[in-house]
């Protein structure tokens, strides 16, 4: 982990992002004394589904996979 003053990490600021995205931790201080850390941003991946906030609430049957009833239709702007 590097530690370095904040006038350096305001002049240097590009160098020391660098080294952050390579995975370093760097700690900002003030007259000597910690008063930051900047730490490489994990960005999380969402989980894709195919029916989203529903997903596991109900059953889909075989049903799906038929045509629609002429009853079916209007309903989808069919």
């Amino acid at each position: 982990m590097t530690k370095l003053n904040i006038h350096e990490a305001k002049t240097q600021l590009s160098k020391y992002l660098s080294r952050v995205q390579d995975g370093e931790k760097i700690t900002l201080c003030k007259n000597g004394k910690p008063v930051a850390q900047i730490i490489p941003f994990v960005q999380k991946k969402k989980k894709r589904s195919l029916f989203g906030v529903a997903k596991g609430k109900g059953k889909v049957g075989k049903s799906i996979l038929e045509p629609l009833t002429d009853e079916e239709l209007p309903g989808f702007g069919l």
